[in-house]
């Protein structure tokens, strides 16, 4: 069974994950997740270049500080 998220804008360059399974490296759009993602925490919908925009819900959340690559966690070690 795969990963519930949330992704809302059309624009968005992350996904939410809202379920609380580990074990399961796939979402429910067909996302492969690259590492264990906790509940609540973003994971990259693409490719994310150092410097370029994180967007949640349409809207600049924050800048990649490194390039975070398709399935992988965005948190604060790769975002500011």
């Amino acid at each position: 069974m795969s990963r519930i998220s949330l992704t809302v804008h059309p624009n968005d360059n992350v996904t939410t994950l809202l379920d609380f399974k580990t074990e399961d490296w796939l979402t429910q759009a067909g996302l492969a997740l690259q590492e264990t993602i906790a509940f609540g925490h973003k994971a990259a919908l693409k490719p994310i270049l150092q410097g370029q925009a994180i967007i949640k819900y349409g809207t600049p959340i924050g800048i990649a500080t490194q390039d975070i690559p398709k399935g992988a966690h965005v948190h604060i070690h790769n975002c500011r």
